[in-house]
């Protein structure tokens, strides 16, 4: 038995869109903002603020799964920040088999000089451009969203 498509209607599309667009077009900008200023990509700026947000070390699993990245695509970005000396990996201290991602010291610096830029961009191009009202509906729509694509993996920590 076949299901019929159930279509969006045009005010659903055009919010649909909306959404899509605005998304794309807001990562675009934050993600220039941090490149033009500090060579910094927008995965590699919110790689260094979850190792700040966990006093500056993560297992690379656990980097990953609070990311929703592949493990590899973390690997790969965390060996670019790993030339530009912002990270560095190593052995597990807890049980000598993970590898941790740690912020360097030099990451650090990074970090405190790029966040006011990057809260910036997002106060300009997004939060003070709605209301407090309309700016809350669209977290708990998103967090609504977020919890329903890992509904399946319970044990990740991503925000």
């Amino acid at each position: 038995m076949t299901e019929e498509t159930r279509w969006l209607d045009a005010t659903q599309q055009r919010s649909w869109r909306g959404l899509v667009i605005g998304m794309t077009l807001l990562v675009d900008r934050l993600d220039d903002d941090l490149r033009r200023r500090f060579d910094l990509s927008l995965a590699e700026y919110e790689i260094m603020v979850r190792l700040s947000e966990a006093e500056g070390t993560l297992r690379m699993a656990q980097l990953a799964s609070a990311l929703g990245h592949s493990r590899s695509r973390v690997t790969h970005t965390i060996a670019r920040m790993e030339k530009a000396q912002l990270v560095e990996r190593r052995t597990s201290q807890v049980d000598g088999r993970g590898v941790d991602a740690v912020l360097t010291e030099r990451g650090w610096q990074v970090l405190r000089e790029a966040a006011p830029l990057h809260v910036g961009g997002v106060r300009e191009n997004l939060v003070d451009l709605v209301s407090a009202d309309d700016f809350a509906a669209l977290g708990r729509v998103m967090n609504t969203v977020t919890d329903h694509l890992i509904g399946d993996r319970p044990d990740i920590e991503i925000r």
